[in-house]
């Protein structure tokens, strides 16, 4: 489960609950620094920190926590060199610091904040700060690149603060059956997906029910869309002169992403020999020998999360004071 949606359920409950948040993995590790999970006093969990493996103890944790009403670190050393308990049941390999915060009325308004934010588009910093031995929250807009004179300067460390960020935008020109393939993958791993195509017919609601469609030539579908330095874009309509237009008006915009289905002959020939910009990847997708649609559309996801997270790296990571 994404962020977004259970922070969006942790508003909304109204049962002890605890919002766990990894804020710390070294070697190997399920997820990832800034994976949450909610458990509330009845047992029931949303989302996951592990495969399974420490649901059990965090939810013990977590009703301490609770009942304190008080934050709590969980430290897991499953290196089984290290610890003849977590690393030799579980194995893993590396070592995770779990944040556990009793879901207090101030936390869940900071929570709800968060979630819109994100959905309007603006992405979002929740910080947090200790006031005493009590933890204070503070949301603010996420999307500012790391060293930026506009960033605002902390006059001390917080806490731990977490960046939120909105579904980027994925552009697909061409409603082809890479198109079709790849749209579904996209949405399923968090991009809020676009088709665009000149014909009509193949931009039906019956053949992306789930994804909003453009109907127009390039410009019509470059000044509908506004694209900017945060969307991905995939040109895979199969016809040259409209692709070699497309990417005429998108490369001046200079998105975070712009892959091209198509031969490295075909490509040579939509460049007309001219080096494409570092945010160009042409041919699309990850080196995997894919063959017909569907495996495209497997090895364009898989480049789709990399470049993601580049991007959002470029505005920095969640960080805790030591």
């Amino acid at each position: 489960m994404d962020t977004e949606s259970l922070f969006a359920i942790a508003e909304r409950c109204r049962s002890p609950a605890a919002l766990a948040t990894l804020i710390e993995a070294q070697g190997h590790s399920y997820r990832k620094a800034g994976a949450a999970m909610l458990l509330t006093s009845r047992g029931k969990t949303v989302g996951s920190l592990s495969p399974g493996c420490l649901e059990a103890d965090l939810a013990l944790k977590a009703e301490e926590a609770v009942t304190a009403n008080r934050h709590a670190i969980a430290a897991y050393n499953l290196r089984p060199e290290e610890d003849a308990v977590w690393g030799e049941e579980i194995g893993c390999g590396g070592t995770l610091r779990v944040l556990l915060e009793p879901l207090t009325d101030e936390l869940r308004s900071a929570l709800g904040e968060v979630v819109r934010s994100v959905r309007e588009g603006r992405g979002a910093r929740l910080v947090r700060r200790l006031n005493g031995d009590r933890l204070a929250y503070e949301v603010r807009p996420s999307l500012i690149p790391v060293g930026s004179d506009t960033s605002r300067r902390d006059a001390e460390t917080p806490f731990y603060e977490s960046l939120h960020y909105p579904s980027e935008r994925l552009l697909i020109f061409g409603a082809g059956e890479e198109a079709a393939a790849t749209e579904e993958l996209a949405r399923g791993i968090g991009f809020r997906t676009i088709v665009a195509d000149w014909r009509p017919a193949l931009c039906g609601p019956g053949r992306f029910p789930s994804s909003c469609t453009i109907v127009g030539d390039a410009a019509e579908i470059v000044a509908q869309l506004q694209v900017g330095k945060t969307d991905f874009v995939m040109l895979a309509s199969h016809n040259l002169r409209r692709d070699k237009e497309m990417y005429d008006r998108i490369v001046p915009l200079r998105p975070a992403y712009l892959g091209i289905v198509g031969s490295k002959a075909r490509i040579g020939r939509l460049l007309e020999g001219t080096a494409p910009p570092s945010f160009v990847k042409a041919p699309i997708g990850l080196p995997i020998l894919a063959e017909g649609a569907t495996e495209i559309a497997v090895s364009i996801a898989a480049e789709l999360i990399e470049w993601r997270r580049r991007l959002r790296a470029s505005y920095g990571e969640g960080r805790q004071s030591p």
